[in-house]
């Protein structure tokens, strides 16, 4: 089985966007668990005066998470799938919502509007080819002090993790994969987290990449040990972010 990357990831998530919301749907907590981490970027005031990155928006589940917890923020989703991008984008929106088709490793156009108050990332690390570079960039779209919250599969240390996280995939991913043609995406996505990092090493690797105040935070139910919350700040101190320089 072949890791799907860049274009081909993209392609198969356009393949399955029609069904993706029922799918995710299905899943307990799935809307719960997003905007418990939209929740932990703890923006002030509702959101008002402030941009919000929502990086990897799919079909706009975490677009809505983001604005049940900052009703009053400017957000901007980006996604590298247009199939993804056209069902968020026929849901409805508040003004100040947009959407922008680019994939997260070259986003010209979200750079120039910079630099960001926030940025939310949900189910996209574990996704792209290069997550130290994808997270170097990341920090040079947010303002000094700005805010990281990334939403994800990182599987912990115990055995009981990865069992209930194949029990999910073999009683319910699979057969669903099977039934709507979306078996390539689906073997990506189950292989994408058993081989990504563990919340310890995908917090140490926040890190490296210069962020501060790093956190990992766990999600409750059955996703305990299976996703997590990493919330983080660029640094007060450093300079202008790069597309400023």
């Amino acid at each position: 089985m072949t890791t799907l990357r860049d274009g081909d990831l993209a392609a198969a998530f356009d393949h399955a966007s029609p069904t993706y919301d029922l799918m995710t749907s299905a899943s307990p907590g799935y809307v719960a668990h997003l905007r418990r981490s939209a929740r932990r970027l703890g923006l002030p005031g509702g959101g008002a005066g402030l941009t919000v990155l929502d990086l990897g928006c799919g079909t706009g589940a975490s677009t809505k998470a983001l604005l049940h917890a900052a009703p009053l923020a400017t957000v901007i989703g980006v996604d590298a799938s247009a199939g993804m991008l056209a069902r968020a984008r026929a849901k409805t929106w508040p003004e100040g919502v947009s959407f922008v088709h680019a994939p997260v490793e070259s986003m010209d156009e979200v750079e120039a509007n910079g630099p960001y108050d926030a940025v939310f990332a949900a189910y996209l690390l574990r996704n792209v080819a290069d997550p130290d570079a994808v997270l170097r960039d990341v920090q040079g779209l947010l303002r000094p002090g700005g805010r990281l919250s990334v939403h994800e599969y990182t599987l912990g240390r115990r055995l009981s993790d990865r069992l209930v996280w194949k029990a999910v995939v073999n009683g319910f991913v699979r057969p669903w994969a099977w039934m709507n043609k979306d078996a390539a995406l689906y073997r990506h996505l189950y292989r994408s987290v058993m081989e990504f990092d563990t919340a310890d090493a995908f917090t140490d690797r926040m890190r490296r990449a210069g962020f501060e105040r790093v956190r990992c935070l766990p999600m409750p139910g059955w996703q305990t040990g299976i996703t997590h919350t990493f919330v983080a700040e660029r640094p007060r101190n450093q300079g202008a972010p790069f597309h400023q320089r």
